[in-house]
């Protein structure tokens, strides 16, 4: 183990610790997360940061490989300052900077035409299926374009997101896909989506993705350095390519936590994190989908003596990432989670994140 936090020192600009007994959790906390690794049950994670009541109570670092958007990075010693690719957890700060966006009049509204931030693709707008594309339908993955980039790897040239990212043009390529579902009706997940939606941000703020992020999101949540990742043009990779460390993430819950604040600081409009986490759109069993962002229960259980335990329900609000980056928000708790990791392109990749919340985190709490 890598590193860990004090329980009274000052951890970064903004941040105060409290240990976990502190913050209401058992004293067994960390035990309970070695057992996880020891045995298996929670596998090449890369780090665990867990805030409550605005403080940070529980941070963990590993080593293991890594890579940056597929670039090996070899073994990699984890601290609070290494940077982690977020993968598509980027997809949901882009839900964050839409809304920023908006509240400045400086994007079109959710129900505005898609085609009329897109002149210069008159002609594919033509097609009466297309032309009834809105804004909403890339907040909620609702399009119903013939998009596959989940049961194909991203190193096949035919997954959809990979041929965007060679396609000579992007957008065009986006824009131009096949309607196949009725929009609105079908959620059906698609990094072309948050690549159209970070265009018209660009568009309407005149700045680089990037240095919005930075000016609006990053700098009034006092988040440190921080890397996009570009395409071959150049471009920030929107769906994709945001890299920041763990600790920084958990600003991001923790801003989530309070409706839009950072201490006596309006970030992101309260009206905007309500319309975002709510459920507008099924997922699968588990996951609903709102404007970027997932959202959903965690059922656990939590032992309360020897011979009784009792189950719990807890709704949570999630972004969520390839390779088991997660950040988990708790409002009934107060608590925000950030997990890294490294399991890459795996089907098991929900896995250890999943057990970390079901079986550590949660059942942790008194």
């Amino acid at each position: 183990m890598a590193e860990s936090i004090g329980t009274t020192s000052a951890a970064g600009p903004d941040w105060l610790t409290s240990s976990p007994s502190e913050a209401g959790f058992t004293s067994d906390l960390e035990v309970l997360l070695e057992t996880a690794i020891t045995e298996k049950r929670a596998w090449n994670l890369h780090g665990v940061v867990v805030v409550r009541n605005g403080r940070l109570v529980f941070e963990r670092y590993f080593e293991g490989n890594d890579n940056a958007r597929g670039h090996p990075l070899g073994n990699v010693a984890f601290t609070a300052a290494t940077l982690h690719d977020l993968r598509s957890v980027s997809k949901s700060i882009i839900g964050l900077l839409y809304g920023i966006a908006l509240a400045d009049g400086k994007v079109p509204p959710p129900d505005a035409p898609l085609f009329a931030s897109f002149p210069e693709y008159s002609d594919l707008a033509a097609d009466p299926a297309r032309n009834r594309w809105t804004i909403r339908n890339l907040l909620t993955m609702t399009m119903g374009a013939d998009w596959d980039e989940l049961s194909v790897p991203y190193t096949d040239p035919t997954n959809s997101k990979t041929a965007m990212d060679i396609a000579a043009d992007r957008y065009r390529f986006i824009l131009g896909a096949p309607v196949v579902t009725e929009p609105g009706k079908r959620w059906l997940y698609s990094g072309g989506a948050t690549a159209l939606l970070a265009r018209i941000i660009a568009k309407g703020t005149g700045k680089t993705l990037d240095g919005f992020a930075r000016d609006t999101l990053f700098d009034p949540l006092g988040v440190g350095p921080t890397e996009w990742l570009t395409d071959r043009h150049g471009e920030p990779i929107a769906a994709s390519g945001l890299r920041m460390t763990p600790r920084d993430l958990a600003r991001i819950g923790s801003m989530m936590l309070k409706s839009g604040m950072w201490g006596e600081r309006r970030v992101v409009p309260a009206q905007w994190i309500e319309r975002s986490t709510s459920p507008r759109v099924d997922v699968d069993e588990i996951h609903s989908y709102g404007y970027l962002w997932y959202s959903g229960k965690f059922a656990f259980t939590v032992s309360t003596g020897p011979r009784w335990d009792r189950s719990r329900l807890e709704r949570f609000l999630s972004a969520i990432g390839n390779g088991g980056q997660r950040l988990y928000v708790l409002p009934s708790l107060d608590l925000a989670v950030v997990i890294t990791a490294g399991n890459y392109d795996t089907p098991d990749q929900w896995v250890p994140p999943a057990r970390v919340m079901r079986e550590i985190v949660l059942p942790s709490i008194l």
